[in-house]
């Protein structure tokens, strides 16, 4: 199918230029290029136009989950009839494994994998590996590993109406395939059996498969509404990938085992050379536990450590990523747009070193093997030779990516004299007799006019950036909520930037006291779903402001906000730099009377130059404007649907599921005499959390059971 794009409005201002530069660099080969669009200006629909035209499988990269479930509803909206996917960390809480040698303080891998994102996840990968037209809206999490794709496409159970196949080699390959026998709770990632039915949710899907098999022949296949059961429409085929995208092989565990084996035998050898006898019997009864639990159930907790092996990979071969999903089926013939680049860029920089100092120290003390390293992010090296056409977007993009683009181009060109005018000369042909680089000469001129670098500077709606005023710091919180009271009585909303989570929540209890004021914190400790709910709720009334740190920085889409707030903008870091400046002021650009208060006692600076930068776009916009004799207006943009919809939001008596009663339970029986004070004040805090959040949705009991384990390890009650 090809992409389609679906939008009530047409290009306008400058984005008709910028879809065709970068679309026509795409044609011809520029591997790299830079769309520098200001906050605004509309550079979502310029890259969904882009992908329209090319017609080429897109992978989209955000820095952070926010910004990409935001980008994700975007572009489900621009191309409802096609794939557009969502591929972020899973994890509600993560705790990885890690080892303190100076407290001899172990810490066991700790996970809440949300099951909501699992499955968008794994609907990502099957539709990579099924179709053509797929967007794929990623965090930088998509350079982990997840195994192999061939694996992953290999393990598909294959069902038609009329095959010839019995009940149990159904049954035999689900168990292949990590789905999970069900009795009584039917969701995702399990199936269950009535009689010559079975019934399957796929660990990716909204809805159920039916298999009616008697006498070991496919009659029917239904495709069924996992609420009431109802038929929603018969299947003649159907393919039911793996429930998990790490699986083992059962025909190859025999090999795969001995190699392993063999691996443990000669680190125990190292280790017992060493005179660190601790570490090797503590390396042994780690990884024959490991091995029997993949025998009997295919897989354990931890099995990616193992995944060089299952992958067939060499020591120190790069894993498997999502970019290897798109290489994969489409070879080079796929796009890779980075969102806010000068953010997204650094933080795919910084993955590897960090996971491998973690994991070194878990090798050193005898806890994984030395082969865990091969599970690990990529490198930016193997990042940068795993892609081919890249678009880099922001409204503040580093010199890396600008000059990046500036030479791969000219690059390009040089190496092509159809894209050169002026004399006819074959630079292929000189090159090779005189044996030398030859550059362009001056008098040439090239036809193309895109050197890299799109610039894209003009809102089709004619706002303006905001204006900026600077204030002192003494008296900033009554003269801020002075501002707020009146954006307030306006309709309008707020955005207010602090320095730390702390200074956050505690500007937020204390606005919430004024009764005439509501107002919510965002930051990374707020839940990956929940985000995009409270940038909806602000949008439709239900805050008025909103108070964060980092997140608010860029890319969100909130046309009602009409101020943004800086706190403390003379604190010159990361935080108050001049790109972070820029991207922040911004948010305001959306708002016909859009401001920007800066709280400082001196001009920084970054302060200096944001301020000129953002006063040279304005001027351009002006300048426009009154060219083409535009007036500026608002931008009316509906609340779009929820990313996905929580439980709590069906019904809000739903309690705690098995699995997280089972773990809990696990909690309470833990003694905490055997416990360091650490871990004991560690225990306690994740208690206190958690008898909380049994409170809240009205299981008293359990929260009475984890409020009398905590009294029992003698925590004050009034702490609690």
């Amino acid at each position: 199918m090809q992409f389609q794009l679906k939008s009530p409005f047409k290009p306008t201002g400058d984005q008709p230029q910028a879809i065709k530069k970068l679309s026509r660099g795409l044609a011809k080969g520029f591997p790299h290029q830079v769309l520098l669009g200001v906050t605004g200006s509309g550079k979502t629909y310029t890259i969904a136009n882009v992908i329209e035209k090319v017609q080429k499988p897109t992978l989209i990269i955000s820095h952070n989950k926010t910004l990409a479930a935001q980008l994700y509803q975007e572009f489900r909206d621009f191309f409802p009839n096609n794939s557009v996917c969502y591929f972020v960390s899973y994890y509600d809480f993560y705790q990885p494994e890690a080892y303190i040698p100076q407290t001899d303080t172990y810490i066991e891998k700790v996970t809440e994998i949300n099951e909501e994102i699992d499955k968008l996840r794994l609907s990502a990968t099957a539709n990579l590996l099924t179709r053509r037209d797929v967007i794929v809206v990623a965090s930088v999490s998509c350079i982990y590993n997840i195994g192999s794709p061939e694996g992953f496409g290999q393990f598909v159970l294959e069902a038609k109406t009329g095959m010839k196949i019995s009940r149990d080699s159904i049954i035999k390959r689900l168990v292949d395939l990590q789905y999970m026998r069900s009795l009584y709770q039917f969701k995702r990632g399990t199936f269950r059996i009535r009689g010559e039915i079975i019934d399957i949710y796929p660990a990716y899907e909204d809805t159920a498969i039916r298999i009616t098999i008697p006498e070991d022949r496919i009659e029917n296949i239904k495709r069924l509404d996992v609420l009431d059961g109802s038929v929603l429409q018969k299947e003649e085929k159907i393919f039911v990938y793996p429930a998990k995208h790490f699986i083992s092989d059962q025909t190859k565990q025999t090999e795969i085992f001995a190699r392993i084996r063999i691996e443990l035998s000669l680190r125990l050898k190292q280790l017992k050379s060493e005179g660190k006898e601790l570490e090797a019997h503590r390396l042994a009864k780690k990884v024959n536990y490991d091995l029997e639990m993949i025998a009997e159930t295919g897989y354990v907790n931890g099995i990616e450590n193992y995944s060089r092996y299952f992958d067939g990979r060499k020591p120190g071969e790069a894993p498997y990523t999502l970019l290897d999903y798109y290489r994969q089926p489409y070879g080079n013939d796929w796009l890779l747009v980075i969102d806010e680049s000068h953010m997204t860029i650094p933080q795919i920089r910084g993955m590897y070193n960090g996971d491998r100092s973690r994991k070194q120290t878990l090798i050193d003390f005898g806890f994984r093997l030395p082969s865990a390293l091969d599970n690990r992010p990529l490198t930016f090296v193997e990042f940068m030779q795993r892609t081919l056409q890249t678009i880099y977007v922001s409204a503040t993009p580093d010199e890396w990516e600008m000059t990046l683009a500036k030479k791969s181009v000219a690059k390009v060109i040089l190496s092509d004299p159809e894209l050169v005018e002026g004399k006819s000369k074959d630079l292929s042909r000189m090159r090779a007799r005189t044996n030398r680089e030859i550059p362009r000469p001056a008098s040439w001129r090239v036809r193309d006019d895109n050197n890299g670098i799109v610039e894209q500077l003009v809102r089709p709606t004619g706002i303006t950036d905001p204006k900026i005023s600077i204030r002192p710091t003494i008296g900033q919180i009554e003269d801020l909520v002075k501002e707020i009271i009146a954006r307030k009585k306006k309709g309008e909303r707020v955005l207010v930037t602090t320095l730390t989570k702390r200074m956050a929540e505690d500007l937020s209890v204390y606005l919430n006291e004024k009764k005439y004021l509501n107002v919510h914190y965002l930051h990374s400790d707020v839940e990956t779903l929940e985000r995009s709910d409270i940038l909806d709720d602000l949008r439709g009334g239900k805050y008025d402001v909103l108070i964060g740190i980092n997140l608010l920085r860029e890319g969100l889409d909130l046309p009602e906000v009409s101020l943004v707030a800086i706190l403390d903008a003379d604190k010159e870091g990361f935080l108050r730099s001049t790109t972070s400046l820029v991207q922040t002021m911004g948010r305001a650009a959306r708002h016909i009377k859009g401001s920007v208060v800066m709280y400082a006692d001196k001009i920084t600076a970054s302060m200096k130059k944001a301020i000129e930068e953002i006063e040279r776009r304005r001027r351009v916009q002006i300048r426009y404007n009154k060219k083409h004799h535009w007036e500026p207006r608002n931008i009316v943009k509906p609340i779009r649907e929820k990313l996905v919809i929580k439980k709590e939001d069906k019904n809000i008596f739903n309690f705690l599921d098995e699995r997280k009663r089972v773990k809990y339970r696990d909690l309470l029986q833990i003694d905490s005499n055997q416990l360091t004070p650490l871990d004991k004040g560690r225990l306690i805090k994740k208690l206190a959390r958690e008898m909380r959040n049994a409170a809240d949705i009205l299981n008293f009991e359990l929260a009475a059971e984890i409020r009398d384990k905590i009294r029992e390890m003698n925590y004050p009650a009034a702490e609690l």
